[in-house]
């Protein structure tokens, strides 16, 4: 079997002013990165004002498991499969980061016959947003540490500086550490650590802001830490937002590329969905909307994750109102999910699929208590059964909603027109969509009701300095604010090995971070970390050049 990298590399390309003009482009609105990648312009982007907007489909899929679930091939199928069937259709996904792409996870770019091209480039150093955001970050990380050290005017307290480092790549060994050691010249020794850049807070900046100026807006209103006498000391305070605005002009245009089968796509942001809010950027999801009659995105990882922060953070905070909701699921998932080990997959076992369908409902009910219609893609493999096949279908219809079964990685866009028409018979009604929680709920009882409304969970444990931080910030007046859950994606629990849907758990809320200029308030629960670290194995070690030059290993 071919691997996605080979099959991307027969991609036959067009130049990238091409896909520009189908959507109406001109030359002048695109910033060209090489023959087949561009950056659409500040200004096209204003010129495009209150045009009338497309319908949005959000996908995202069942809790992920090593068997596979397919979720950005899915989207990349069904926007190939909405222009095949003669609706203008544009993709809206987030850009990888090089943390996973040399670890586990893999990358980002669809796969099979559906993918956006180049993938290379696109699961590598791309059009260099990410290396911009950590710069960024880390300006106003050195500018925190450089006050301090020409004497402190602001009373920065080094005891309480939360503002951390960030690196885009996995490395445990940097979560906690000592800096400023060797003497006065180096400055005033405290303990701090990294962070991964994409549960940077620049990052979700970047992602939710509207344009420039508010960009800066954002940027200012970062808390970097507190001063001697407890009151928040800012990025504006330090001086830094201007120069982090700078550095960042470039990275806010949405990167323009497209599919195997030249439908425009646009890549921009990125951050985690277990760690992040897990959303390409609003900036990209309105342009596409103002130049497309359909816009699919996605949103990270799970729908108990990915879905409740699109719908509670992206679409509160960006204005956006999704028409429909494709979830995805795999045969060979829920069947793990059911309790079939790895190995045995390839196994006809309906029993445990049927068992496994617990996981899909529990999605299905909790999209549909946001008042969207829902659609289910079945992506196929080869190992799937006519039994397990109907099976699930069947498990759909009792639960009222339909099925489309999905070949898209083996035959592109017309895999997917089944699943295109359900889409767009979904997405042509009427939707009554809600968010999960009013602003005015207090930040507590928005943990608890994510907590308990989506997870099942039982309780939410906070721990006293947690409840404390989160009575102070609602006192200071950041209580508006919507809620982003750090957890495992593995499990509607904190406990990744609790698959299907369980109930009766506590999910332990261990800290919480203020993420102002982003807009919302993130509770860090369970083991999740904001700094993951690379496997026994990693996929760097298969990754390399051939002879001729071309990238080995990379999927």
């Amino acid at each position: 079997m071919r691997s996605d990298i080979e099959i991307a590399r027969e991609a036959q390309k067009l130049p990238i002013g091409q896909i520009a003009a189908r959507l109406g482009l001109a030359e002048t609105d695109i910033l060209p990165y090489g023959h087949d990648k561009a950056k659409i312009t500040h200004d096209c982007i204003r010129r495009l004002g209150d045009r009338p907007q497309g319908k949005l489909v959000l996908v995202t899929a069942i809790n992920p498991t090593p068997a596979g679930e397919g979720k950005t091939t899915t989207t990349v199928g069904l926007g190939d499969a909405l222009n095949r069937i003669g609706k203008r259709a544009t993709i809206c996904i987030r850009e990888a980061s090089l943390g996973p792409n040399f670890g586990t996870k893999g990358g980002a770019a669809g796969g099979g016959m559906a993918q956006i091209v180049p993938m290379e480039d696109m699961n590598l150093h791309f059009t260099g947003d990410f290396h911009a955001i950590t710069s960024a970050h880390n300006l106003l990380a050195a500018m925190v540490d450089n006050h301090i050290y020409w004497g402190n005017t602001l009373r920065i307290d080094p005891r309480r500086i939360t503002w951390r480092r960030v690196m885009d790549m996995n490395d445990r060994v940097l979560r906690q550490m000592v800096v400023a050691l060797g003497g006065p010249p180096n400055g005033y020794p405290r303990e701090t650590g990294f962070d991964i850049t994409v549960a940077s807070e620049v990052m979700a900046i970047l992602c939710l802001a509207s344009d420039l100026d508010d960009l800066r807006e954002r940027l200012g209103r970062i808390v970097i830490g507190h001063t001697i006498e407890r009151q928040p000391i800012t990025a504006r305070d330090i001086g830094a937002d201007g120069a982090m605005t700078v550095l960042l002009k470039d990275a806010m245009q949405p990167n323009l590329v497209q599919t195997m089968e030249n439908n425009p796509a646009l890549v921009h942001g990125g951050p985690f969905g277990n760690i992040a809010h897990g959303c390409n950027s609003a900036i990209a999801t309105r342009t596409a909307l103002s130049l497309s009659d359909y816009v699919v995105t996605e949103a990270g990882f799970g729908a108990d994750l990915g879905a409740e922060k699109f719908l509670d953070i992206k679409c509160r905070l960006a204005g956006l109102k999704p028409d429909a909701v494709v979830l995805v699921a795999t045969v060979r998932a829920l069947k793990m999910n059911g309790g079939v080990a790895r190995a045995d997959l390839g196994a006809e076992n309906v029993a445990a699929l049927q068992a496994g369908c617990a996981n899909l409902g529990r999605h299905i009910e909790n999209l549909r208590g946001y008042g969207l219609p829902v659609v289910v893609a079945i992506n196929h493999f080869t190992t799937d059964t006519q039994a397990e096949t109907e099976a699930l279908r069947d498990y759909c219809a009792s639960h009222g909603v339909q099925a489309a079964l999905c070949r898209h990685w083996s035959e592109g866009g017309a895999g997917a027109e089944g699943l295109a028409r359900a889409v767009v018979a979904q997405a042509e009604g009427e939707s009554d969509f809600a968010p999960l929680y009013p602003d005015d709920m207090p930040l507590r009882d928005k943990i608890e009701t994510v907590c308990k409304r989506i997870y099942r969970a039982a309780e939410v444990e906070f721990l006293p300095h947690v409840a404390d931080r989160l009575a102070e910030w609602q006192a200071a007046g950041h209580g508006s604010m919507p809620v982003c859950m750090a957890k495992t994606q593995y499990s509607f629990s904190a406990d990744p090995a609790a698959l299907g849907a369980p109930t009766g758990f506590t999910i332990p809320v261990r800290e919480v971070r203020l993420a102002a200029g982003a807009g919302f308030v993130v509770a860090i629960c369970g083991d999740i970390m904001t700094m993951p670290g690379l496997p026994r194995e990693p996929a760097a070690l298969r990754i390399g050049l051939d002879a001729d030059g071309l990238v080995q290993g990379l999927f």
